[in-house]
């Protein structure tokens, strides 16, 4: 729709713009898989509640003072709050050193500078701890005159109850790969075969996709870590523990390329705090890379607790896409694979596999994501996948 920079996501843009059509709820929760347009939803949101050039209703305009405010993310009374510290959370903040809630709060409770709307968004609000929820609860419940709030979430139902009754929520799911070919074609940023190959390998996360088309050697890089873990299937204990510094390190360059497109991580080093740039996203609605980002090539040895979990965060992304066209290829399935770059490997590797043992590992990747999530060390996390891994078998 006009004005709406959110793309692939038609039910969602709808839904809101219906919202500015009429009245906007004082909370919205946006929810759904990493990288799919929630960024860009709730900046479309956050334009349209304060645009102030809008003549048919039809909002927003894009071209008023607010809409540009907005989009290079210095307007005053849009308030953006995200995850900060080595744990990747949303904290309560306010005495700790770190913004949180608290601030948030307080922020909202000043009147309006230009105008009388106020936006707050909480972007990964599923990483709000319980104390920081608590605190919101208050705000969600009696919110000051005139403020919206958005939360968005790439799980829910991390968000407590009592979270999630106070919101209208709004759920987004994958992008076609249709749509993502589209994106990355219509806005220049690749070239018809490379945006087919882009759109299958981001399995439907449009940010994810333009991440890859901004920085070429994040696909070679991808594909390596593939080989590698294919290559793994063969290996014995000692050689997969031994693999395992070069591939969280591999993973930590791939990481620095993409961020922050990278679901459920902490921002890497060198990110400042404090209010967050409302404005820079990419052309899909994500955030863009900031400056000061960890150096591609920086030793994990010296890497942060954050960084490294980072890292291990886009291994698993990589090595669960392996593991699901292992399954596939199992299955005699092998067409609808993502990386059809590595089919041959893939088919090879499949025939040599117990029955079903892709699907377990897949399982167990997922499983592990929900315990990095949990703060356990990522190296432990890695060392026990790598253990686990399937072994192929040969022939007697």
């Amino acid at each position: 729709m006009d004005g709406f920079l959110t793309v692939g996501q038609p039910a969602a843009v709808g839904a809101v713009h219906a919202m500015l059509a009429t009245h906007a709820p004082h909370a919205v929760l946006l929810a759904g898989p990493p990288s799919v347009g929630k960024r860009s939803l709730a900046l479309d949101l956050a334009a349209g509640l304060l645009c102030s050039g809008a003549t048919d209703g039809a909002r927003p305009c894009r071209e008023c003072r607010s809409c540009r405010m907005v989009a290079h993310g210095n307007h005053p009374d849009l308030h953006v709050l995200e995850p900060e510290g080595p744990g990747g959370q949303v904290g309560i903040g306010g005495k700790d050193g770190k913004r949180g809630v608290r601030d948030l709060v307080t922020e909202l409770s000043l009147l309006p500078v230009e105008g009388v709307a106020r936006v707050a968004i909480v972007r990964d609000a599923h990483r709000m701890n319980d104390d920081a929820q608590s605190a919101l609860l208050k705000t969600l419940e009696e919110p000051p005159s005139g403020t919206t709030l958005i939360l968005v979430a790439d799980d829910e139902e991390r968000l407590l109850p009592t979270v999630r009754s106070r919101c209208a929520r709004i759920r987004l799911g994958t992008v076609s790969v249709r749509d993502i070919e589209t994106l990355l074609a219509g806005r220049d940023l690749a070239d018809a075969p490379t945006a087919a190959r882009l759109a299958r390998l981001a399995g439907g996360r449009s940010g994810l996709a333009v991440a890859y088309a901004g920085a070429p050697e994040a696909e070679a890089i991808r594909n390596e870590l593939s080989r590698t873990l294919i290559d793994l299937l063969a290996a014995g204990a000692s050689d997969r523990l031994l693999a395992a510094k070069e591939l969280l390190a591999r993973a930590a360059s791939l990481a620095a390329l993409l961020a922050p497109a990278v679901p459920g991580a902490a921002e890497p080093r060198g990110r400042g705090r404090g209010r967050a740039k409302a404005g820079a996203t990419s052309s899909a609605g994500e955030a863009a890379p900031a400056d000061g980002d960890a150096p591609a090539d920086e030793p994990v040895a010296k890497a942060s607790a954050a960084e490294r979990r980072r890292a291990l965060v886009v291994l698993l992304d990589a090595w669960r896409d392996v593991a699901r066209d292992l399954a596939l290829a199992q299955a005699g399935s092998p067409r609808t694979v993502r990386d059809v770059a590595l089919m041959e490997e893939l088919d090879a590797a499949a025939r040599q596999l117990p029955e079903g043992a892709a699907a377990d590992a897949l399982a167990r990747l997922l499983r592990a994501s929900e315990l990095l999530d949990a703060n356990v060390a990522p190296e432990l996390v890695l060392d026990v996948l790598l253990l686990r891994w399937p072994r192929r078998q040969t022939a007697a």
